[in-house]
């Protein structure tokens, strides 16, 4: 019997935030990006970035953050280490802006206008643009959106 592999629309895929309080809607935006991407590099954004967000003394370290993301990659999703890569994002481009082999890159409704502006940036610097997926904000069952900053909101 011959091997057979899957082959993925994408080689590499990125996709960043900050995934504080991981929840489904995050789970719907790395599975996705894991469905779609040889290689997902995912920018964590790092504490110093998210300073300005609702709640912030709430927000996760980054630290805590990483070890849940990369736990949900690999066992929740069953990625092996070495088809994703986690960096820390100190800015809202990462490297979309200088690495011209990404060629998709994955975002929800509400963060999109950022991929559509990196795309264009991309475009002016000699660079192809990347694919863009945008996927719908997951509503919970009282049909509010899941947020990291609704999450945080409720907790004492």
């Amino acid at each position: 019997m011959k091997d057979t592999q899957i082959t993925k629309p994408f080689n590499l895929i990125g996709l960043g935030g900050s995934f504080d309080h991981l929840h489904e809607g995050h789970h719907l935006l790395l599975s996705i990006a894991a469905k779609l991407g040889n290689h997902v590099i995912i920018g964590l954004t790092t504490d110093d970035m998210i300073k300005h967000k609702t709640h912030y003394e709430k927000i996760q370290s980054y630290d805590e953050r990483e070890e849940l993301l990369r736990k949900f990659l690999e066992n929740e999703l069953n990625l092996a280490p070495e088809s994703f890569t986690i960096f820390p994002l100190s800015d809202p481009y990462g490297p979309t802006l200088t690495d011209a082999t990404i060629d998709a890159h994955i975002s929800s409704e509400e963060t999109h206008e950022n991929a559509i502006k990196i795309n264009k940036m991309r475009i002016e610097r000699g660079l192809p643009p990347m694919v863009l997926i945008i996927i719908p904000l997951v509503l919970d069952s009282k049909g509010e959106i899941i947020s990291s900053t609704r999450i945080r909101s409720k907790i004492k």
